[in-house]
């Protein structure tokens, strides 16, 4: 099925930027905007921008660019067609969908035919739970002696499998689900040497959903309930396409809103953990699921907060091995603290012995930064024993230079200078060196826009204009010697080759932005920025491809009396043009306005002086082309073969130079 253009219209008039991007990263008012660091690179600085004035957003730092559907696309790996029925779920809109034909069935995507097996088997494992005799007297009756209200079991859409082999399957084969589905999902194994005959993978199990940050089913965890020592006490779906271990946190989507509210996130271990907090009323806590915390769940929760409390039981062993791996959490700049339980004691059994409140009180009491609690752990270990101690001290220093704020580093080498009774300077010595072996990779800079467009272009035969000599006159005419450019590259990008961003290209960017920006807009009443625009540069071709390509787009809707709009350009079928709209609609930096209020400082707005922006525009661009051809000259007299030939290349020149000097004159440019 396919959704109607009437229904994806209400979509996107629905789905609000700040609120569908809110959902997956912590937005920061700044100025008219908002900002956050990026979530789909790594990164300390916010460099994420969303503008809810053009519904868009833009990451100053890896490119990503798009509008609600985009972001939902990026943010959860999805298609189209998934991505609106996401927000049609999230702004309650009913979905009218048409018939795909044949050919369209099978190019349905993949990952969606996932998402709707895992669905398929979250709702029949939900209802085996309530509705089989085996599913309440086992699983129903394991969840309700642990506490769990029917609210919260409905809240993390806890199920039961039933003690047989194949009764998921059978059902879901019989709905008109294939095997090859079943078994892409990780709900069904095959015999070994049958192409047909399988089983299921969650037998006699309590079921725990395991979701993505947009609230979709994307594998399970499921626990035994009787003694079995051929069988794990718990068992994870396999990898697949839709699910990666390493990057998930197990109840990451219904803990986002409060450790967004609250800025703070806890991290503990298992799924009881997890749901056990949330019915004492402490819902900003995720699990890593028993394995070892990996940079991407770190940055996951990095989206939201800065703050990080992770809640260890009392096993010294398991918290030992556990240090070893949370300098990674440093590095991702985050702030972390650490609580300890008492022996044999975990964050689900200790709340349900002592209560909501004695939990929080002990949370409160307990806290401490990792680098204390780090450095208290190896002292007690290491006793009198000099090398022991002289080991603990490299180890504190090796995770203290792991902090990328070097404020934050040196408040930990004061405080741990304390706690190991060594000189400070010493500490920060040892962490210099440290740092000066680290070879940091720096952030990629982002490549300039790829052309097949040479610098130069081809030499124009010389023809010396007549009439009067003032600026006005030589730019009139299509601009003399240029009347006679080539037509525009056509716009071909897999054909595009790389290039040295020249100055004339840079005007040729501007120019163009100011058509796709502000085409529209009214220099003086029935007169358009693209009108007067396009009158002034009558015979000008552009040498980028992309530009030439928007440039053409304007002129021929303008003949057809159509001038168009922001809106068209942020729609366009080429990615590549949508991207650069936005990146144009985007500022990267804003003046606060408490400076403007404070310096009363006065900054006008593009739309106040486009008069004189668009006549700079055109004057930068021209001049930019004539000094394309002063190269040209100056390489022409350097190889001259007579005299004659290198004075009639530099007479060509010095008529160039003389509108360059006119145009720098007028643009109140320094001429050299």
């Amino acid at each position: 099925m396919r959704i109607n253009p009437e229904t994806v219209e209400r979509i996107k008039h629905a789905a609000d930027i700040v609120e569908v991007v809110g959902d997956f990263v912590s937005l920061k008012k700044k100025g008219a905007n908002y900002s956050a660091c990026c979530p789909f690179h790594n990164e300390k600085t916010p460099s994420f921008n969303v503008n809810p004035v053009r519904q868009i957003y833009k990451c100053f730092g890896c490119g990503a660019a798009g509008d609600s559907i985009k972001f939902v696309m990026d943010i959860d790996g999805i298609g189209y067609g998934e991505a609106l029925r996401y927000l049609a779920g999230k702004y309650n809109i009913e979905i009218e969908e048409e018939e795909l034909t044949d050919e369209e069935t099978i190019r349905q995507n993949a990952r969606e035919s996932l998402y709707i097996i895992l669905n398929y088997a979250k709702n029949f494992y939900q209802h085996q739970l309530h509705n089989s005799e085996e599913g309440q007297a086992i699983g129903l009756s394991y969840f309700r002696e642990r506490g769990f209200t029917n609210e919260i079991r409905k809240k993390f859409e806890l199920g039961y499998s039933l003690d047989n082999w194949d009764s998921f399957s059978k059902e879901a084969l019989e709905k008109g689900y294939s095997a090859e589905i079943l078994e892409k999902a990780g709900l069904l194994i095959h015999k070994e040497g049958s192409q047909t005959a399988g089983y299921d993978r969650f037998r006699g199990r309590v079921i725990f959903p395991i979701h993505n940050i947009a609230g979709k089913t994307i594998a399970f965890g499921a626990r035994i309930l009787k003694t079995d020592k051929n069988q794990p006490k718990y068992l994870n779906s396999p990898e697949t396409e839709v699910y990666h271990k390493s990057e998930v946190l197990y109840g990451i989507f219904q803990a986002k809103n409060a450790i967004r509210s609250l800025e703070h996130c806890y991290l503990v271990e298992g799924y009881t953990d997890v749901i056990s907090l949330h019915q004492a009323g402490i819902e900003n806590v995720v699990a890593s699921s028993g394995t070892s915390l990996t940079v991407e769940q770190i940055r996951l929760i990095g989206r939201f907060t800065p703050n990080i409390t992770i809640l260890y039981d009392g096993d010294m062993a398991g918290i030992k091995a556990a240090l070893r791996g949370l300098d990674l959490v440093l590095e991702e700049g985050l702030n972390v603290n650490v609580v300890l339980f008492p022996d044999n004691e975990d964050p689900d059994s200790y709340v349900r012995r002592v209560g909501a409140e004695a939990f929080k009180a002990h949370l409160k009491k307990a806290s401490k930064d990792f680098i204390t609690f780090k450095t208290e752990i190896l002292l007690q270990d290491a006793g009198n024993d000099p090398f022991r101690l002289a080991a603990v001290i490299q180890e504190v220093v090796n995770s203290i230079v792991k902090i990328p704020d070097a404020i934050k580093r040196q408040v930990f080498f004061h405080r741990t200078s304390e706690m190991l009774r060594v000189d400070e300077q010493m500490l920060i010595t040892e962490g210099n060196k440290l740092l000066r072996k680290q070879h940091t990779a720096k952030p990629t800079e982002r490549q300039p826009r790829q052309s097949n467009a040479t610098p130069e272009g081809p030499r124009q035969e010389f023809h010396q204009p007549e009439g009067p000599d003032d600026l006005d006159a030589l730019f009139s005419d299509g601009f003399g010697p240029f009347a006679g450019e080539p037509d525009a590259i056509p716009f071909v990008a897999e054909e595009v080759e790389a290039f040295q961003r020249t100055k004339l290209h840079y005007q040729e960017e501007a120019f163009v932005r100011l058509l796709v920006v502000h085409g529209a807009r009214e220099l003086e009443p029935t007169i358009t920025v693209c009108q007067y625009v396009l009158g002034q540069i009558e015979g000008i071709e552009l040498k980028d491809p992309v530009y030439s390509h928007l440039l053409t787009l304007f002129r021929e809707n303008f003949n057809r009396n159509h001038v168009l709009t922001t809106d068209y350009f942020l729609q366009h079928h080429e990615a590549e043009i949508r991207n650069l709209t936005i990146e144009w609609l985007t500022q990267k930096h804003e003046l606060s306005e408490l400076w403007k209020e404070k310096y009363e400082i006065y900054v006008p707005f593009e739309t106040d002086v486009l008069d004189r922006t668009a006549f700079n525009n055109i004057l930068r661009l021209k001049k930019a082309f004539i000094e394309e051809k002063m190269k040209v000259c100056l390489q022409q007299a350097v190889h001259a073969k007579t005299e004659e030939e290198q004075h009639a290349v530099m007479t060509e020149f010095m008529f160039y130079k003389g509108i360059s000097m006119a145009a720098a004159k007028e643009l109140g440019s320094v001429i050299g």
